[in-house]
């Protein structure tokens, strides 16, 4: 029998299968001040983006408003105009430094539709490839990772740092 080790995901599972955090990610990681260890990408005044640290693929980003609202219904127009905003910022992002051939771009709006974080809206970007779903997708169900999350952070700062020069 083949084994495929991924030690990264235990953290992942016990997640899924231990008691949820009474604190939203969304509203915990922005205050910490912890850009780098949290892959807080970007900041913008009312929207950020970060690295999904349980990524469908690599580069998967998630967007969200500092405000804990649970719809896009309920953010003020300001907020709609920021997400909306770090949608395109964050499809820039991905074209500059990973090259992917399209986007998988949704909004998860309460449990019943997949949100995993229900009262906290928030855009998932999922950059995709030519050949993406290759046979361990097909065959096994498990999602190949090529690149380590902390590099491909370091590649959309970088990406970031191009795009936002004068």
């Amino acid at each position: 029998m083949e084994r495929l080790w991924a030690p990264w995901r235990m953290k992942y599972i016990t997640s899924i299968t231990s008691e949820k955090p009474k604190e939203c990610i969304f509203c915990r990681k922005p205050s910490e001040g912890k850009d780098e260890e949290n892959f807080i990408v970007y900041r913008g005044p009312n929207c950020f983006i970060m690295l999904n640290i349980f990524p469908y693929n690599t580069g998967h980003l998630l967007i969200a408003p500092y405000s804990h609202k649970p719809s896009l219904m309920d953010l003020t127009e300001e907020e709609l105009l920021g997400l909306m905003k770090c949608t395109s910022l964050g499809l820039r992002l991905l074209t500059e430094a990973l090259k992917p051939d399209g986007f998988n771009v949704g909004i998860n709006i309460g449990r019943f539709a997949g949100a995993g974080v229900e009262d906290h809206i928030h855009v998932h970007v999922v950059p995709r490839w030519a050949g993406d779903t290759n046979f361990m997708t097909v065959v096994s169900g498990t999602k190949v990772l090529p690149e380590l999350l902390k590099d491909t952070y370091s590649r959309l700062k970088e990406a970031l740092a191009k795009l936002t020069q004068p």
